[in-house]
């Protein structure tokens, strides 16, 4: 099977897509794939990469290899495939897959999916409207409502009314939520990437600030006292829920570094909540899966209070971390699932959907 694997990316998470591919292009079946490694540059230049060399994609040096062969993947159906641009010749290879190992920005948020759709090429992961709402935070929000799941409280602040007032802003933010401390997150940015705890005024208005100049769409949540887990699920129609993880960060809360490069963050798989808890949890994170679209897999993320054990929706990841500390295939290992069996297992979800 000629299978592509794409990371890196424009968006700010370029470095952790390397780290996930890495881990993903080590457990790759060689004897069942033919694997084409596709790195895009961080100003969105396509390269294929013929050694595959895993260090360098992993230590983010591969863009400096010399046997780099710039890359295309046309719309065109009756490619299929990749273009590789070779001494000026232009190669085709068709495709029978593509797994995307692109966080954030033009990897996560439907832009590549809708390219794949129009080329017709089965890829990893949940498709466009799926990728774009769990992308946009309020756009997750008002979903996960409907489908009737307990989630923080929030204010959508919009950049055109802070450029306007930013202290009206500020101040209905506040209001709205009742108390401090709030968290102020950009709506479409992943990983933790600009989050910031608010305290006070002040520190309300720095952190919309700092939000605001990487999207333009912020929310700012109510503070949730409680355990942070996770959850894994598999599947298309009928998807799977792996039991529940929890992240104890030695920081303040779980930031991107805390994410992928302090490796003295705790995981404990189970989470120390109650098999009741468990349950709840994979319940809604079913729910959540199923209310977004989602096919392939997504991490769902929650809270367990610590004052009275009720579960609370966080968010949703489309294209979960797989690095070597992270928790999506951690918890499907727990189930008895190793990692090269997961990625089969994903690649042939991807098979199963049609495209066009």
């Amino acid at each position: 099977m000629k299978l592509a694997v794409l990371f890196g990316g424009i968006s700010s998470e370029h470095e952790i897509s390397c780290l996930s591919a890495a881990s993903i292009l080590r457990n790759l079946d060689r004897t069942k794939y033919e694997i084409y490694a596709v790195g895009i540059t961080r100003d969105g230049a396509w390269r294929y990469c013929p050694t595959c060399d895993v260090e360098r994609i992993e230590n983010g040096s591969w863009e400096r290899m010399a046997d780099l062969v710039p890359a295309l993947l046309p719309p065109d159906r009756g490619v299929h495939g990749l273009v590789l641009l070779r001494e000026g010749a232009a190669e085709t290879v068709r495709l029978d897959c593509v797994f995307p190992v692109l966080h954030g920005a033009g990897g996560e948020d439907g832009t590549v999916q809708g390219l794949l759709e129009l080329a017709g090429i089965p890829y990893v992961g949940c498709g466009v409207a799926a990728s774009a709402n769990s992308m946009d935070k309020s756009i997750t929000k008002v979903l996960v409502e409907a489908a009737g799941v307990r989630q923080a409280k929030y204010y959508l602040a919009l950049r055109h009314d802070f450029e306007r007032g930013a202290e009206g802003v500020v101040r209905t933010a506040a209001e709205q939520l009742g108390s401090f401390p709030v968290f102020v997150k950009p709506c479409s940015q992943g990983s933790s990437v600009g989050v910031a705890k608010a305290n006070n005024m002040l520190e309300l208005a720095a952190g919309l600030t700092e939000a605001f100049a990487l999207d333009d769409k912020v929310l700012v949540e109510e503070f949730i006292d409680g355990h942070e887990v996770e959850c894994a699920v598999l599947g298309n129609r009928e998807p799977v829920a792996s039991t529940v993880g929890e992240i104890a960060p030695t920081q303040e809360f779980y930031t991107f570094d805390a994410k992928y490069k302090d490796e003295s963050s705790k995981l404990y798989i189970p989470a120390h909540i109650t098999e009741r808890q468990i349950e709840t949890v994979r319940r809604n994170a079913l729910r959540v899966y199923r209310a977004l679209g989602c096919r392939g897999l997504a991490r769902v993320d929650f809270f367990v209070t610590h004052a009275d054990g009720e579960v609370v929706f966080n968010e949703l990841n489309s294209i979960p971390g797989f690095t070597s500390i992270s928790m999506y295939p951690k918890l499907f290992d727990y189930e008895g699932v190793r990692y090269p069996e997961l990625l089969d297992r994903l690649i042939s979800f991807a098979r199963e959907e049609r495209h066009g």
